[in-house]
């Protein structure tokens, strides 16, 4: 099971970075708050002091078509806002 999905780069997880060393990530659904900090602290070599979870459902979409009403849903997604050590830090755009 991959348990990190993607991370979350956004303007506001950005100043949050910035300002109190948090770090957003989209995780597998079923992924609890210590196999979250065990594959932070293994893929990006750092220490992770505390971690907070969400889990939003997946909103119902729908748009008018020449066929009439389509309509369908996003999917559902967890969601974990990690706070690092102090002096720790993650540079998502090293790879690029």
């Amino acid at each position: 099971m991959n348990i990190l999905l993607k991370p979350i780069v956004t303007e506001k997880m950005s100043a949050q970075g910035e300002d109190m060393n948090r770090y957003g990530f989209v995780v597998h659904k079923k992924a609890n708050k210590i196999q979250i900090k065990e594959a932070i602290e293994k893929t990006y070599g750092v220490a992770v002091e505390s971690v907070n979870t969400m889990r939003y459902g997946g909103k119902i979409k729908s748009r008018y078509t020449r066929s009439g009403l389509v309509s369908g849903k996003r999917s559902s997604y967890k969601k974990a806002i990690v706070t690092l050590a102090e002096g720790e830090s993650i540079d998502f755009y090293s790879n690029i």
